[in-house]
């Protein structure tokens, strides 16, 4: 199964949020390179939540490009045999962190979003961080820090406060 075909079935299987799945679906019917950066009316896009429930925090990276505490994520590349694959390896490069593992039952949100490059039409996974997990910036980043539940209204926008809401009900 490609990449393209996965990414179809993963949002025709998803609940909730019928509207902008949809607007995801005609995205891809619309347009067959509709997942890759060189798509200029927009690009599927994967991230992944790093939670660590043990101690009741989350990894967010403070983002090179658009400066603001975000979700590990972004563009699919070719390699990526899934969406989940796609957002695990999105996780772990822009952690550090080997050992990741997605929760299970798919995407736990969409968002979608404007960027410098274009609109991403981001699948949102959560990933748990294995007990005693260290992390390491990437070149991506500014910094990554991990920050308590209650902490992540304070530092970042409404996107990654609901993505924590939607992965917390999920654990």
């Amino acid at each position: 199964m490609s990449l393209y075909d996965d990414a179809v079935l993963v949002l025709k299987n998803y609940e909730g949020q019928t509207e902008l799945r949809q607007a995801y679906l005609d995205h891809l019917a619309d347009h067959p390179d509709g997942l890759w950066k060189a798509c200029e009316a927009g690009h599927i896009t994967a991230s992944a939540m790093v939670i660590d429930p043990e101690q009741g925090r989350v990894l967010l990276t403070l983002h090179g490009k658009i400066r603001k505490w975000l979700q590990m994520g972004g563009h699919c590349e070719p390699a990526d045999d899934t969406l989940a694959a796609s957002a695990l390896r999105e996780g772990t490069e822009e952690s550090g962190i080997a050992g990741l593992r997605l929760l299970p039952g798919g995407p736990v949100r969409l968002d979608r979003h404007h960027t410098p490059c274009a609109w991403h039409l981001d699948v949102q996974y959560a990933a748990l961080a294995p007990s005693g997990a260290v992390e390491a910036i990437s070149d991506e980043s500014l910094d990554l820090r991990w920050f308590a539940y209650d902490q992540v209204a304070d530092v970042a926008d409404e996107s990654v406060v609901r993505l924590l809401e939607a992965a917390r009900a999920r654990l």
